[in-house]
């Protein structure tokens, strides 16, 4: 990840931690957008995304998914809101790393 975004997420995350090591948290995709948390962000119910396609990065501060698992202990999913393909209980993440 380009030093100049790691110092964003830095400055706009509410830990002061980012790990460059991004692993893309969609499960397997068609798609070439490629999405990896990077951190939590100080608003409730939000957390800010790398987005990466090829070479083109951006910082992305998404709404948490809403939605859960069936049943009353459904697990919660761990993407965020509107993202494409299943929900994070229902398929292991891909492992498509993000290389600066």
């Amino acid at each position: 990840m380009p030093l100049s975004l790691v110092l964003e997420a830095q400055q706009r995350g509410s830990t002061g931690y980012v790990d460059r090591a991004v692993r893309c948290r969609l499960s397997d995709h068609g798609g070439d957008d490629h999405y990896g948390l990077l951190t939590e962000l100080d608003t409730y119910g939000a957390a800010l995304w790398l987005r990466w396609h090829g070479t083109e990065t951006a910082l992305l501060a998404l709404p948490d998914c809403p939605v859960t698992g069936p049943g009353p202990g459904g697990e919660g999913c761990c993407l965020f809101a509107d993202h494409p393909e299943a929900h994070t209980w229902q398929h292991a993440p891909e492992v498509t790393s993000y290389a600066s």
